[in-house]
């Protein structure tokens, strides 16, 4: 069993979602994850978002704006599933967002509806089966309106329809006007099947002290599930010293999985950034392993 940060595209091709979660545990909080969005037009022409992302240092990857029911990567070719020919040209984990819509909550801005693709439906899980997606997120983007309740639902449905990891919870409000760092959410997340929980970066969003991160992340560990710090508020595409403060607050805190969010030119955060928090998490070392690393090994 390697740690995922040592982890050649032949040792994860065939990881079981239990061997993917401890190989992300034995990573001790070095674990790069980015965010890619799928739909926009690629910054560079003819090469996918998330192979950029691997080419900077990324060990997993997380697609946004993916429609299960129409599967389309941009900078990929026109196949019937690209799920598995990304993993073919990235040799790293793939999972995506899939958003549980409130539709009965008030919001804080104007609604954006999204379609049903993307919606957490037990139907779009069972399509995450078929595409072969290794984990699935359970969060909201801006103004699309998911409550924690609706994502401790979806988690539920989840659990009964998916085979891959389960991610659960929120980078920023979503919308809607809500607690985000609450134990008792937290436990009933956990308790309805999630393995890793999402929380958002420190210093990414407003009134959450590193004291309220590394109590959740000393929580979520004590009830054996894993913990993800998530940059989705822009600033994945803001200087390098910031990127770096975050990522290295992340790891003191005890968080598992450094995510790095999709606000940069074309869906991708800033590569250079990427790699800036590869290489303040887990040194040049391992961040010039994984983007040097050829995916036929």
């Amino acid at each position: 069993m390697k740690r995922l940060i040592s982890a050649y595209a032949s040792d994860i091709k065939n990881l079981t979602k239990e061997e993917l979660k401890q190989a992300i545990l034995a990573s001790e909080g070095r674990t790069i994850m980015s965010e890619t969005i799928v739909s926009f037009e690629t910054p560079l022409r003819n090469v996918s978002n998330p192979e950029i992302a691997r080419a900077f240092g990324a060990d997993m990857i997380l697609l946004n704006f993916f429609d299960c029911n129409k599967p389309i990567i941009n900078g990929l070719p026109n196949v019937k599933n690209p799920i598995k020919l990304l993993k073919k040209y990235t040799g790293l984990p793939i999972g995506c967002n899939l958003e549980p819509v409130d539709f009965n909550t008030k919001l804080l801005e104007d609604r954006i509806i999204i379609s049903e693709g993307r919606q957490a439906t037990k139907e779009t899980f069972l399509k995450a089966n078929e595409l072969g997606l290794d984990y699935i997120c359970l969060t909201g983007n801006p103004g699309v309106g998911v409550s924690n309740q609706t994502i401790l639902e979806s988690i539920k449905c989840a659990k009964e329809n998916f085979n891959g990891l389960i991610i659960a919870g929120k980078m920023h409000g979503a919308g809607v006007k809500e607690k985000i760092f609450d134990l008792n959410i937290i436990k009933s997340f956990i308790d309805a099947g999630a393995d890793i929980i999402l929380l958002p970066a420190l210093n990414t969003v407003p009134g959450v002290t590193e004291n309220d991160l590394r109590e959740a992340c000393t929580f979520i560990h004590e009830n054996n599930a894993l913990a993800l710090a998530a940059i989705g508020t822009s600033q994945e595409s803001s200087d390098e010293n910031t990127i770096r403060e975050i990522g290295l607050a992340n790891k003191r805190c005890g968080v598992d999985i450094s995510h790095i969010g999709d606000a940069g030119y074309g869906g991708i955060a800033l590569p250079e950034n990427i790699m800036t928090l590869s290489v303040a998490i887990k040194g040049r070392r391992h961040t010039y392993f994984r983007m040097s690393a050829s995916i036929n090994r």
